[in-house]
């Protein structure tokens, strides 16, 4: 394979469109990858709506936020391990393996008499969705030509977007008629019908040479960085909170040490090459997930200050996602002007943040107040679904040939380890400025969103600098 110009210079005359993806050619590969991200991520909501009416049943309260906890951890180790799985199996038997683990630990969910054991399900939900996550990633550059990678990023992405309405809908529902189990058992044979159908669509083997040595000192120091910042998200004292932070930071820095000099990698070589592109690409991906953390909070803030029920609430939240959707949707094809998008989406999340500093802290349930607050989250979600699937693209054509599995499971490494670190720190804004308390909750909206636009910003300066630092070199292999 040989990688583009990461300007798009030279790009086609005609840029394939969604009928070339969705066609009868490929129609059926990208609904397998579409399908496998569909799956985790409705998985990711559904668990989330349904456990209140799981501790209810089973009890637990005391391990409640360790359930997401672990899924979390789960998600980033199988993530990490997918370039590894993907070289030792290939694309099909990688799938269908990831898929059944998701299967096995939705059935365990299903049936859990106790909370321990829903913990243990809820791991091997994460270790197979993270993995299923990363390989639908991976398996794009190798199933599609390039010139559709962004349209099938696109697609992939857009597949959050749909999560966020059917996930809190489906679990809602079963959890509202007092039969959380059925949330779950709804999936399987889903996960079935994936980790069979689905996997047939894809390639036996690759064609490319790749390492089946697992990176495992990658994995402990990741997977450590991640628990401690999830659990200290999760304590009361602020102090906790921060020296978690703190901690997790630090093994961040060291992973970052140890992966610049290591044989295997969980980042291409490419990211500590002298061609600084692709190390600002990621900053920037960093950036943008973890400003989107606020998300978190929005249907807390919009019952609370903007009165809306529970339903409504929720899906004011996923007015980020809709965005998100739009965005990926409508700019996956200006591959011509890639660098132009990728420079300028994040000003759109930029604004969308400084209008809900603005009108999120309103205490209003009229139609201009709802209507304002999503507003905001929309131009945030546009900005970050306008440069993902571009974003995605280049890290791929900015990797060497031979780091390429590593490049297409890197991309979901630093999305959920940034996901990770962002829900710790908006856990932390919000809890010291009294987010639980009616008095300051206004302030806690307000302090949250002006904190994140500090990610948001720092992710703006890595895509101007991303974009003004194409210069149109090839990336060689290896380097």
């Amino acid at each position: 394979m040989t990688t583009e110009e990461a300007t798009g210079t030279g790009a086609a005359a005609a840029t394939p469109g969604w009928l070339d993806l969705l066609g009868r050619r490929h129609g059926a590969v990208a609904a397998a990858l579409a399908g496998g991200v569909a799956l985790h991520a409705v998985n990711v909501y559904l668990a989330t709506t349904v456990l209140p009416s799981v501790i209810e049943d089973i009890g637990g309260a005391r391990l409640y936020a360790w359930a997401t906890t672990v899924f979390v951890v789960a998600s980033v180790l199988g993530s990490v391990l997918a370039a590894a799985v993907l070289a030792r199996t290939g694309p099909r038997a990688a799938y269908r393996w990831s898929a059944a683990a998701l299967l096995v630990g939705t059935v365990v969910c299903a049936l859990a008499p106790n909370m321990v054991v829903l913990l243990v399900g809820r791991a091997v939900q994460g270790l197979g969705g993270g993995l299923l996550f990363a390989l639908c990633y991976s398996v794009v550059r190798i199933v599609f030509e390039e010139a559709l990678w962004p349209r099938a990023m696109a697609l992939v992405s857009a597949m959050w977007g749909v999560a966020t309405l059917v996930g809190p809908a489906l679990g809602g529902a079963w959890a509202q008629a007092h039969v959380w189990r059925g949330a779950f058992w709804t999936l399987v044979p889903l996960l079935a019908l994936c980790a069979g159908l689905g996997a047939r669509r894809l390639p036996g083997r690759s064609g490319e040479p790749g390492s089946v040595r697992l990176p495992w000192g990658a994995v402990g120091l990741l997977s450590a960085a991640v628990l401690v910042v999830s659990a200290a998200s999760v304590a009361e004292s602020l102090s906790v909170n921060a020296v978690g932070v703190l901690v997790a930071v630090v093994l961040l820095c060291v992973w970052a040490r140890h992966e610049r000099g290591a044989a295997v990698r969980v980042l291409p070589r490419a990211a500590f090459g002298p061609d600084r592109r692709l190390r600002l690409t990621y900053v920037t991906m960093a950036g943008l997930v973890v400003a989107s953390c606020v998300e978190v909070f929005v249907p807390f803030f919009g019952q609370r200050l903007q009165g809306l029920g529970p339903l409504g609430a929720g899906y004011l939240g996923a007015a980020m996602a809709a965005g998100w959707t739009l965005g990926s949707v409508v700019l996956s094809g200006a591959t011509a002007r890639r660098a132009l998008v990728v420079a300028t989406a994040p000003v759109f999340s930029l604004v969308g943040l400084v209008v809900l500093v603005a009108v999120a802290p309103v205490r209003s349930s009229g139609v201009a107040a709802v209507s304002s607050v999503a507003a905001g989250l929309v131009l945030f979600g546009w900005g970050v679904g306008a440069a993902w699937p571009h974003l995605l693209t280049d890290v791929l054509r900015l990797s060497g040939d031979g780091d390429q599995d590593v490049a297409g499971a890197s991309t979901t490494t630093v999305q959920l380890t940034a996901t990770s670190f962002g829900s710790a720190v908006a856990g932390m804004v919000a809890n010291a400025s009294g987010f639980a308390d009616p008095a300051t909750t206004a302030d806690a909206a307000r302090h949250l969103y002006a904190v994140f636009l500090v990610p948001a910003a720092v992710a703006l300066i890595g895509a101007v600098l991303v974009s003004g630092a194409r210069s149109g070199k090839r990336v060689p292999a290896g380097e």
